[in-house]
Formats: C-alpha cells, sequence, structure tokens
C-alpha cells in the first residue's frame, strides 16, 4: 500500500503518515529521542538489529521539509520489501538487514519545518519574536524555534564558524545562520547527538537540500574509505562531491561525526532550485537519489 505522497506534511500529517506506515509494516521499531523547543516529537524509527547501524537523517533546516519527505519514501519503499521478502534495485534488504541495521531521523528540526510551512502561527508564544526576526513571512524559515540554526550548532569547528557568522553581520537569532551561543545548547542538536552515543553507527548521512552536491569532508579525522565511498554515491546519482566554503563550512551534523567518531559521515543536498523545494518534486527527486541513498545504507566499501 502506498503511504508517502509527493506533498508537504505538517507536523501532525508526518506524523499520522509514519504511524500508518509502522503500522501497516509492522517492521520499524520507534523510540523517542527528544523533544523540540517547542514539544514537537524528534523521533528515531529502527529497522533491524545489528552490531552496528547506519543513520539518515532529514530536515535540519525548516525550509527543507521535503528532505524529510524523500526519506520517508525510502523508509516505505524498504519497508515494503521486507515485508514481502522482496528487492529494492536488486538489493535484497531481508538479507542485508542480517549484516547491520538501520536508523531513520525523518525530521531533526520539527518546530522549524513548521514555521516554513504554516507561518509564524506555529511558533505559539514565540510568534511575536519569529515576526521581528523574519516579518510575516516565514517560507525561508530554517532555525528552529528560538532562532538557531542546527546545522550551525554542532561542536565541530563552531568556534570558527561562529567567528565567520559575526564577520558577516549574524549576532543572534534570526532565519538562519545562527550557530548558538554554545555548541550543542539546542535540544534538537541533543537529541542527534545522544543517539549517536548510544548506539553504535557506523556512517550517517544527512539529508538536505538543494544542489545535487555530496559533501563528504571535514579535516584530517575523515576515514581514507571516503574518497572512494563518495565517488560511488556520485556515479549512482550524478550528484557533484563538493567542499563546503564559507558559512557551509563546520558546525554541521556529518562534520561532528566525522570528527567525534573518526567514521564516514556525508551530507546530500537533494534536488535542484530555490529552498522550499516543491512537493511535488518529492518523488522525482527520490527517484534520483534512491540508488545513492540505498548504497549508503547497505553497500559494502
Amino acid at each position: 500500500m502506498k503511504n508517502i505522497q509527493s506533498v508537504s506534511y505538517t507536523y501532525c500529517a508526518r506524523q499520522k503518515a509514519l504511524a500508518a506506515l509502522c503500522r501497516q509494516t509492522g517492521v520499524f521499531e520507534k523510540a523517542v529521542i527528544g523533544k523540540s523547543c517547542g514539544g514537537r516529537e524528534i523521533a528515531v524509527y529502527r529497522l533491524g538489529r545489528g552490531r552496528s547501524y547506519r543513520l539518515l537523517a532529514a530536515a535540519f533546516h525548516g525550509s527543507e521539509h521535503l528532505t524529510a519527505v524523500v526519506l520517508m519514501m525510502l523508509m516505505e519503499e524498504i519497508a515494503q520489501a521486507l515485508c514481502h521478502d522482496g528487492a529494492v534495485n536488486g538489493i535484497s534488504i531481508k538479507e542485508k538487514l542480517q549484516d547491520h541495521g538501520l536508523l531513520f531521523v525523518p525530521c531533526v528540526n520539527p518546530d522549524g519545518c513548521e514555521i516554513s510551512l504554516c507561518g509564524s502561527v506555529a511558533a505559539g508564544s514565540w510568534r511575536g519574536r519569529i515576526e521581528r526576526w523574519c516579518g510575516k513571512d516565514c517560507t525561508h524559515w530554517n532555525a528552529n524555534l528560538r532562532g538557531v540554526d542546527i546545522n550551525h550548532n554542532f561542536n565541530a569547528g563552531w568556534r570558527e564558524l561562529r567567528q565567520k557568522e559575526c564577520d558577516a553581520g549574524i549576532f543572534g537569532p534570526g532565519p538562519t545562520r545562527f550557530g548558538g551561543f554554545a555548541p550543542e545548547s539546542e535540544p534538537e542538536t541533543k537529541a542527534i547527538t545522544a543517539l549517536c552515543r548510544t548506539l553504535p553507527i557506523d556512517r550517517a548521512a544527512a539529508l538536505h537540500s538543494q544542489g545535487e552536491v555530496i559533501y563528504p569532508y571535514y579535516g584530517d579525522q575523515t576515514p581514507a574509505c571516503t574518497r572512494r565511498m563518495a565517488e560511488v554515491f556520485s556515479q549512482a546519482s550524478g550528484y557533484q562531491i563538493e567542499e563546503p566554503v564559507a558559512l557551509a563550512a563546520g558546525g554541521g551534523f556529518k562534520d561532528w561525526f566525522i570528527e567525534t567518531f573518526c567514521r564516514p559521515g556525508f551530507t546530500f543536498e537533494l534536488g535542484r532550485g530555490e529552498n522550499p523545494l516543491p512537493p511535488e518534486q518529492a518523488a522525482a527527486i527520490y527517484e534520483k537519489a534512491k540508488e545513492m541513498l540505498l548504497l549508503f545504507a547497505f553497500g559494502v566499501f
């Protein structure tokens, strides 16, 4: 049964769709790993159990809510194949899950996504502050409820990035690119880092948009196998391998994962255009990225 559609999912709609997916397939274990500033759940969906896991997380930025839809599409296709003892792109899911499990976090920043989709009304008591920071058009809102950019809040090159923010005139909370007053200050950041510290995760990927780009490197801790992995992902998707510059360098989840664990971490920038990407593009974006995502989840390097 097709459950996930190419639509914009509000928080409640996304929760219902994920609950239906879990109920229909019966293969996911859901665990709440934290609550957002606004009290919304941040959940991980575990598939299989093994000595290690591979993590895919999406929607770190509010206006990139389409990445949650793409990840949910992947979850659904893998789960359906597992239920029917089938394969996806020639990959036997049941067989592969004997080697390692998968972890999916569809929405790291539920408050930011809700603000981008529904406007300042989604911010509750913070509505006035949100409107002061960005006016009444919140479509391009990326930060969390407190105006902190989650993908600038991880403790990897955070101080250097904070200086770059100041040099760019970013001194406090706002719609995007403010990394907070301290690294890992936000509940959303803490939720995903605690998950990584709790379970043996051997590789991690952050889904962002847009640009059809792969960011695979961070400093001297980048594992030697990373280049080969990135090349395979690039060949599978047509995405280009690049290195972030300026305010896009440092402070991100991928950077923190590589530096902390010395294991492969990737940022996949899905699709092309201006964020937020149109929801009707989700299916096409997924189809183009699917082999890359499957190779990340199941590939042997």
